[in-house]
């Protein structure tokens, strides 16, 4: 991660940026402490470009043997938090030719600018490597502030939030981005238990074929038993439980390390990104981490059933009957439709022995939902009006997006089974409503108070965009920690 810190406001050789608010161009000369004729150099610059200061719009002017030698005139929009991040992360693309960057903002520059900023540099610089490639030149970051004072607390406080936040959503990127090959779920439980050593509060439990199958937890076994057994399910539990916590929340994460569809199999175009099916623990985890890291007074489980989804000689078929942890039985009618089993047992599990307050679940779940809401929004569900619009906030203030969906009580009787209590796919359409309805089965007394967010398109990125880079964006993190500090504040 870039070094990203706060200095005084002087004089400096290398690249300077600017801030420019939306319509106020010549505003931002302000901050630059140039002579009358460099002043007018830069007034003449900012209308020739015809600067807008619109919300990430970056124009750069050289300055060839002066200090400072390259000047970054770039857009914060309305100035609100979202637009200091877009302003960062065009920031983090422009300068990452820059060995240091001294980005001057002004002296009235709140937390959530800073915290917007910071977040922009780092999600943007973000890099994922196997080897131990040559990083960008860009190592430093200085966020200067006019005068010789220390920063305030709350700038303080707001780029050391930002710091932790980034830091799990980097984490969920890197454990999405890694290659199924190796990621197997034992791979994957031991990163979560690197993670969390050493952090107090936290403890992890990793639960492995064995304890699975004498629990009941047949649902994980059974998407995990076309595997090899070195690459066998698992079931980990992250808990962080602070002292003096009024409130539990767990958070469930689909966690299909790779995903061929089974018997059911995948073609080629739809299985090639398929190492990204555990994005949903992979967020949940790192939400986790985050809340610990900050220091949030709330108690949380997370919880990620991990399994690969392979073909082979005891694969199940469609067909088949599974009893889940807890009682429920599901029909298999496709073996595709694997992440709302291994959901179900954790569910049922979260309901039944950890009693939450609140209980959410993320899952790269259905290609319905990128179908209905595209590449940057999530579909949420809930039957809590309070939830989803809390949820929905904490996603728009962290720079994430979703849309609640309807939970049909009309599509209800189309999951229930012939042979069984429900079954895991049918043939209507509207397959990310159809997923909802069946994890629903699962949520017993907190029906009331659960939600399900399908994140499958939001999870994976095409190309650098805003703050996101090509691949993993670990969609969800940002989401869900600011959900859990409002329900702090």
């Amino acid at each position: 991660m870039l070094d990203i810190r706060f200095a005084a406001a002087r004089s400096a050789s290398g690249a300077v940026a600017v801030v420019v608010p939306s319509g106020a161009p010549s505003g931002a000369l302000d901050l630059l402490k140039l002579g009358p004729a460099d002043l007018a150099e830069c007034e003449a610059f900012l209308e020739d470009v015809e600067h807008s200061g619109s919300a990430g719009t970056v124009h750069t002017l050289p300055r060839p043997a002066r200090k400072p030698s390259r000047l970054l005139f770039v857009g914060i929009g309305e100035a609100d938090e979202a637009g200091w991040r877009a302003a960062g992360a065009a920031l983090a693309r422009s300068a990452r030719s820059e060995t240091s960057l001294r980005v001057l903002v002004p002296q009235d520059t709140a937390a959530d600018a800073v915290r917007g900023l910071a977040e922009g540099l780092w999600l943007a610089s973000y890099r994922f490597r196997l080897t131990d490639a040559e990083p960008d030149p860009l190592r430093r970051v200085t966020i200067a502030l006019p005068g010789n004072a220390p920063a305030p607390d709350a700038l303080t406080a707001a780029l050391d939030q930002a710091r932790a936040v980034v830091t799990a959503t980097l984490l969920a990127r890197d454990l999405t981005n890694m290659p199924s090959d190796r990621k197997t779920p034992a791979w994957f439980a031991r990163q979560v238990v690197k993670a969390a050593t050493g952090v107090p509060g936290l403890t992890v439990e990793v639960r492995e074929p064995a304890y699975l199958a004498a629990q009941g937890f047949n649902a994980i076994l059974a998407v995990g038993r076309g595997a090899a057994s070195e690459r066998g399910p698992r079931l980990v539990e992250l808990s962080w439980r602070p002292r003096g916590a009024k409130r539990h929340v767990v958070l469930v994460g689909k966690g299909i390390t790779f995903d061929t569809g089974g018997i059911c199999i995948k073609p080629l175009s739809g299985m090639k990104l398929m190492r990204k099916d555990m994005g949903g623990a992979a967020a949940v985890i790192g939400a986790t981490l985050a809340a610990a890291e900050m220091r949030l007074p709330v108690r949380i489980t997370a919880l990620a059933p991990l399994a690969e989804n392979a073909v082979g000689a005891d694969a199940m078929r469609p067909g088949d009957v599974v009893t889940h942890y807890g009682g429920i039985t599901t029909e298999i009618l496709n073996t595709d439709a694997e992440g709302r089993l291994v959901l179900g047992d954790a569910m049922a599990y979260a309901v039944r022995r950890l009693r939450p307050d609140v209980m959410i679940d993320l899952a790269t779940l259905t290609g319905a939902q990128g179908v209905a809401l595209g590449k940057r929004t999530a579909a949420l569900y809930s039957h809590s009006d309070t939830l989803a619009g809390a949820l929905a906030t904490a996603a728009a203030a962290s720079g994430e997006s979703v849309w609640r969906m309807p939970l049909n009580e009309d599509y209800a009787e189309e999951i229930d089974g012939d042979l069984t209590d429900v079954v895991n796919s049918t043939d209507i359409g509207a397959g990310s409503v159809l997923a909802a309805l069946y994890l629903r089965e699962f949520t017993g007394a907190m029906r009331g108070n659960w939600a399900h967010v399908d994140m499958s398109s939001p999870a994976w990125s095409d190309s650098n965009d805003g703050e996101l880079t090509k691949g993993a964006t670990g969609w969800g993190v940002r989401t869900l920690t600011r959900w859990l500090e409002a329900t702090v504040a």
